[in-house]
C-alpha cells in the first residue's frame, strides 16, 4: 500500500491487521508490550493530569516495545533504565505540557541520555496518538523515501505527512489518528516483507486485498 492511497477500506484493513502481522513475527514479550503501550499506558499517563508525566519504569518498558518491534540496541535500553525518577519525571512533564507543539516536546524528552527523536516520539505516541505518531522504520520509508535520519528535523516532517493523512482519511464517521495512520504503514510494510521472503506461506500469512490486487495478471 503506497502512503499516496487515499482508498479508505485499504487502510483499515491494514490497520486491522496490525495484530496479526505482531504475532507473525514470534517475538518473546511483544504483544504483551505493545499491549501496554497502546491499551495500558496511556488512560495510566492521563490519570495524572493535570501534571502527566511518565516513569523510569514505563519508559524503561516502552523502549522494550520499541527495541522489540523494531532493532534490538540493549545499550539503549541500559541508558533508559539508569536514569534517574525525578529527571524523567521532569522531561516528560515539560513534553507533554508543551504538546500540541511536538517540536518542543521531543525537545523536552532528547535531553535524557538514550532517549532520541524516535524513542521521544514513542513517548508521546502513548499520550497523544491524535497529535504524535511513533518514527517508525516502515512508516519513515512509506512517508518520506527514507529512515535513515532520526534528526528532529525530519521527525517534524514525517509527523506533518502523518497528520495530514490522518486528516484526509477521516470523517464525521470515521477517526484516522497519526499513530493509526502508523500502524497501517507499519503492518503494510510487514505483510510486503514476509510474502517477499516466504511466497508460498499464504497459509500463514493472509495476503490483503491490496496484495490480491497486484498479483492480478
Amino acid at each position: 500500500m503506497k502512503f499516496e492511497c487515499s482508498e479508505l477500506n485499504l487502510w483499515k484493513e491494514a490497520l486491522s491487521s496490525y495484530s496479526t502481522r505482531l504475532e507473525s513475527l514470534n517475538k518473546p514479550n511483544l504483544i504483551s508490550f505493545d499491549d501496554f503501550n497502546r491499551h495500558q499506558l496511556p488512560p495510566i499517563l492521563r490519570s495524572r493530569n493535570p501534571n502527566p508525566y511518565i516513569t523510569t519504569a514505563e519508559l524503561s518498558k516502552l523502549m522494550q516495545w520499541k527495541l522489540t518491534r523494531g532493532k534490538w540496541r540493549p545499550r539503549l535500553l541500559d541508558f533508559v533504565s539508569s536514569l534517574d525518577e525525578a529527571v524523567v519525571k521532569s522531561a516528560s512533564e515539560n513534553a507533554f505540557q508543551s504538546l500540541p507543539d511536538v517540536s518542543k516536546a521531543v525537545s523536552e524528552l532528547t535531553v535524557l541520555k538514550g532517549v532520541g527523536p524516535a524513542t521521544a516520539s514513542a513517548v508521546l505516541a502513548a499520550y497523544a496518538p491524535d497529535v504524535a505518531p511513533f518514527m517508525s522504520d516502515e512508516a519513515m520509508v512509506a512517508a518520506l523515501g527514507n529512515s535513515k535520519d532520526y534528526s528532529l528535523k525530519q521527525y517534524l516532517l514525517f509527523a506533518n505527512k502523518l497528520q495530514t493523512k490522518a486528516k484526509e482519511l477521516s470523517s464525521e464517521n470515521e477517526t484516522f489518528t497519526p499513530s493509526d495512520v502508523e500502524r497501517a504503514l507499519w503492518s503494510s510494510a510487514m505483510e510486503t516483507k514476509q510474502l517477499a521472503s516466504h511466497p508460498d506461506a499464504d497459509s500463514k500469512v493472509k495476503p490483503s486485498k491490496s496484495s490480491k490486487r497486484k498479483r492480478k495478471p
